[in-house]
């Protein structure tokens, strides 16, 4: 692959991160309500109806200085933008780089929306490890991609199992929505084989316990506080996939 074409392809990417992150501030608002909560659909002020899901986090109805009620587009634009180019760097032109810029922007808005109420939704976590499927299988079909279904599929059991052994152990430390999100992250890790699976795997729980640690020493919470896990599962899905593309 030419340079020329390489650039081309991260520059894409990035253009659709850009553009596909403008649009989740909306959604993320929504989705950031606390467990046992229905889905947000009034504004922040409660007065107004939210409408859609996708789009600038902002009521057309408030006041101009209370019309904001959720993060402005352009920090998740960014975001997304540099995770979609770091994938279609490592990637190149293989088949599989679409499935990852589709399934990119998904990921951000779970982790956001984790980070925020400590929730991953359900109609994200499960379409997202179907879709991962199913895109992968369509992947298989054409030609030079470096990558086989049957270890996503294996992956995704092996994963969604191990995740769920261990909200059975402790509950109180793992919950059920990163059973659901491991289904779907070990089919994307699975793609590239075992080695690749472990590694993400192992680089989720390491960024999650010097997350952890981290707030342990600064005093801003205990050993026992929970975490959001979902933002270092995906971390850690990322940087697998990185690795496994850099390596295929």
């Amino acid at each position: 692959m030419s340079p020329d074409l390489l650039t081309v392809v991260i520059v894409v990417a990035a253009c659709w991160g850009a553009v596909t992150g403008t649009l989740l501030p909306r959604a993320a608002y929504r989705f950031s309500a606390p467990s046992g909560e229905a889905w947000r659909d009034r504004c922040s002020g409660g007065a107004h109806p939210v409408r859609g899901w996708l789009g600038r986090a902002r009521c057309g109805q408030c006041p101009a200085d209370e019309a904001s009620y959720g993060s402005g587009p352009a920090v998740l634009a960014v975001v997304t933008a540099l995770v979609c180019a770091a994938l279609a760097a490592a990637t190149g032109t293989r088949p599989e780089v679409a499935v990852w810029l589709l399934l990119a922007p998904a990921c951000v808005l779970l982790a956001v929306v984790d980070l925020r109420v400590r929730r991953l939704p359900d109609p994200l976590t499960l379409p997202l490890a179907g879709a991962a499927l199913v895109l992968l299988g369509l992947t298989a079909l054409v030609p030079e991609h470096a990558g086989e279904w049957t270890t996503a599929l294996l992956g995704a059991l092996a994963l969604g199992a191990g995740y769920l052994v261990l909200f059975l152990i402790n509950p109180a430390g793992m919950g059920f929505g990163d059973v659901k999100l491991a289904l779907g992250a070990g089919a994307v890790l699975g793609w590239y084989g075992w080695a690749t699976v472990m590694l993400g795997t192992f680089a989720g729980f390491l960024l999650g316990a010097l997350y952890g640690g981290a707030l342990v020493v600064a005093r801003r919470a205990g050993r026992r506080t929970a975490i959001p896990f979902g933002p270092f599962l995906i971390a850690g899905v990322f940087l697998g996939v990185l690795a496994g593309a850099y390596a295929a």
